[in-house]
């Protein structure tokens, strides 16, 4: 009994608070009047608390025919009602708790859980509407329901307005992708995209949706429109510059070309494996206009010393294309030097120095990396090559019969070797050996 009293003693001492502080906290802490009252409630509270919702009601019930104007009273039936389940009569109560006592938020809040439990999504976010002023973290729930009732358009203005104030969030950029897809597929979705632009012109990541959906379905004057727009209105973006950059490839403007890819790798916020790309981009466009290669030394700086990329890698093999067999091996030797593990690069190394007949320094190279990568079938291959070629032809054999046992799922690779084998087993005289791989040469070249 004792803690009963002290429980009604609380009440009454709550129910010194002035109306404005009560809307401030939740309504099951605030205190009622006459005795019989607060009899009621609290028997109300205890039944709710033992989950005997029946009984609270009827204690409930009580109250209201002692005070029926009591928001307090009409907001702890609606919870009753929803512990029950009974949706409808919970809603009844916490809209009449609402009109008595607009200001309180936790009315509104209880009243959007029965929208939201019950899937009426308009209606939730007429009443998240209601929150929003009295507590702006629930600007997250009303983009939820934006999504979940495909208001697209409302939805990427609360997303950028949430990115822009509070910061960005996985979920919001989930939310932002999912609108793009839905805007690939309909014009609804670009509608929404260039209501977004309109109402927030310094969001970049409108535009590039935008760009990416008109691309995408084959509209590149209007993607190569929404490009310009962007840099107009944000002259800084570097992200317009990247689009730019593109079309002015495709337009064969190499000076314009070369100034957006400045832009771009003197910036900080494109990923370093865009900007190497557009600069491989700018190599093959090089490589129908010479008179921009001069313009490579400009950009090879942006990349030394970058572990992310090999940047003579590319010029090596661009320059091995143009059969620059100098300038190939100088880069691609510098590329060797910062990486010895790169495949690709290792072997249009090798294959540079057949090309000035350097046997020498092939055969150098090639047994270096046949110790450091014992598996790697095509070191092998190099490696009796220029053994052959300088006439060191047991060399070449032990070579190239270890490194074809390496070979695995790769016919052409297979062949050359066996061609190889035989070429080098003639020069030896062994011709049994010869013909043996001769005709299995034949065969491969039958699969």
């Amino acid at each position: 009994m004792k803690k009963r009293v002290s429980n009604i003693v609380v009440l009454l001492v709550l129910s010194c608070c002035t109306q404005t502080l009560l809307a401030q906290v939740n309504p099951e802490d605030i205190a009622l009047e006459t005795d019989d009252f607060q009899e009621a409630y609290y028997e109300a509270l205890l039944q709710k608390g033992i989950e005997n919702y029946d009984k609270a009601i009827v204690s409930l019930e009580k109250c209201l025919q002692l005070q029926p104007e009591n928001e307090v009273i009409y907001h702890e039936l609606g919870k009753n009602y929803f512990f029950q389940k009974n949706y409808i009569e919970a809603e009844n109560n916490y809209v009449k708790a609402t009109q008595l006592q607009p200001n309180n938020k936790w009315y509104w809040i209880d009243l959007y859980e029965v929208y939201y439990e019950t899937k009426n999504y308009n209606q939730g976010i007429t009443t998240l509407q209601k929150i929003i002023p009295l507590d702006k973290n629930y600007k997250e729930d009303l983009l939820s329901l934006y999504m979940y009732t495909r208001q697209y358009d409302k939805a990427l203005v609360l997303i950028n307005e949430l990115d822009e104030t509070v910061g960005k969030t996985y979920i919001r950029d989930t939310y932002r992708l999912e609108i793009n897809m839905q805007s690939t597929s309909n014009s609804t979705g670009k509608k929404n995209l260039e209501s977004a632009i309109e109402q927030n012109p310094l969001v970049e990541e409108n535009y590039i949706s935008l760009i990416y959906t008109y691309s995408e379905n084959n509209q590149e004057e209007k993607a190569r429109a929404v490009a310009q727009k962007m840099e107009k209105n944000i002259p800084n973006s570097e992200w317009a510059q990247v689009f730019l950059f593109k079309y002015h490839i495709n337009d064969n403007k190499g000076t314009e070309a070369l100034a957006s890819l400045e832009k771009v790798l003197n910036g900080k916020k494109i990923d370093m494996k865009i900007k190497f790309r557009m600069f491989n981009e700018f190599l093959i466009f090089t490589t129908k206009n010479s008179s921009f290669e001069t313009q490579l030394n400009k950009i090879i700086p942006y990349f030394e010393n970058n572990p992310e990329v090999n940047v003579y890698t590319e010029l090596g093999k661009f320059y091995y294309k143009k059969k620059n067999w100098s300038k190939a091996i100088a880069y691609l030797e510098k590329a060797f030097n910062t990486s010895t593990n790169d495949l690709e690069t290792n072997i249009f190394l090798l294959a540079s120095y057949e090309e000035v007949a350097n046997y020498e320094l092939l055969l150098k190279k090639a047994s270096e990396l046949v110790d450091l990568y014992p598996n790697q079938p095509e070191y092998y291959y190099f490696a009796g090559k220029a053994s052959a070629k300088v006439k060191n032809f047991k060399k070449a054999i032990t070579f190239l019969e270890i490194g074809i046992d390496y070979v695995v799922d790769n016919v052409a690779l297979e062949t050359d070797f066996c061609l190889l084998l035989s070429e080098t087993f003639k020069e030896m005289g062994n011709i049994p050996k010869s013909d043996q791989y001769q005709k299995r040469a034949i065969n491969l070249k039958k699969k």
